[in-house]
This record gives structure tokens, C-alpha cells and sequence, in this order.
């Protein structure tokens, strides 16, 4: 293992099953459930549930670039959830529920708008790819009962 640690930030639906998928890729270091994306500070998972803060559901994945690249990190993101329904996934429906990668550097900014782009041409979906690609803001870590939350509570999955 490298001394390097990166951050990926991806907001794709409930945080949860999000979370859990992450966490199952070899190199991936942590990953933590919280909040980015809007103007409130400090926001607590209702003041997010109610659409209010701007805020996207979002997990923050630390991982070693030695052993796994930023473009798996953004093929998994594609791949567990749905890029082309807007402010929507399945039965979750709000902003706070958005596709949307956060970059940290120039290069994620470039890899992610490819990432984008190859995803819309791919033919998977018959809607355009509304993923949004911002730069990433202040994490706002979600409340301790919300961290692995399928794990503590025995849950395998929940539905993305």
C-alpha cells in the first residue's frame, strides 16, 4: 500500500447501498456518508430530506491510486445507479437524490467529463446521462446512525 491517499466524492441516490458498494472495492480505503453540494453549513439528514439545503446524499471514498484507479471508482458509479433520471432514483425523488460527481483536482474534473460523456454514448440508457459534474465543496459528514447502516443493521443491499 502507497502513502497516497485520494478523494473521490459521487452523490448517486440513497447514500446508503452507495456506501456499501464502494466499500467492496479492492483499494478503496474508507468511505464515509455525508452531505456537499449546497449552502447550508452543518446540515443535518432532515434539513437535507427536505430539499431545502441544496445539499446531494453523498459518499466520500478515500482510496489508494496504486491500487485502484479513479476510473473504476467512476464505472462503479455508473454502473449502481440510474444517470439519466434528474433529482430521482427509483422511489427516492428530491435534488438531494441527484447523480453528480464532485471533482478534487483538474484531472477528476477531465476524467469525469469523459466519464460523462462516454456514459451518454454508450447506448445502456434511452434517456441522456444528467449526471452533473461539480467542483467539490465543504463535506458535511452525516450523523453517526447513517455510517454503515445497511452493515449495522443486516442488510445486504437496499434498492438503488
Amino acid at each position: 500500500m502507497s502513502d497516497q491517499v485520494e478523494i473521490a466524492t459521487f452523490g448517486a441516490g440513497c447514500f446508503w447501498g452507495v456506501e456499501a458498494r464502494f466499500r467492496e472495492i479492492p483499494g478503496v480505503l474508507d468511505v464515509t456518508v455525508g452531505y456537499m453540494g449546497g449552502q447550508q453549513s452543518e446540515p443535518t439528514y432532515r434539513e437535507v430530506c427536505s430539499g431545502d439545503t441544496g445539499h446531494a446524499e453523498v459518499v466520500e471514498v478515500r482510496f489508494d491510486p496504486e491500487q485502484v484507479k479513479y476510473p473504476a471508482l467512476l464505472e462503479l458509479f455508473f454502473n449502481i445507479h440510474n444517470p439519466t433520471t434528474l433529482n430521482r432514483q427509483g422511489a427516492d425523488k428530491g435534488s438531494q437524490y441527484r447523480s453528480v460527481i464532485f471533482f478534487h483536482s483538474d484531472q477528476q474534473q477531465q476524467l469525469g467529463r469523459q466519464a460523462i460523456t462516454d456514459a451518454d454514448q454508450s447506448g445502456r440508457w434511452s434517456q441522456p446521462v444528467v449526471t452533473d459534474l461539480q467542483a467539490a465543496m465543504s463535506f458535511w459528514r452525516a450523523e453517526e446512525y447513517h455510517q454503515r447502516y445497511l452493515e449495522k443493521n443486516g442488510l445486504a443491499m437496499c434498492a438503488i
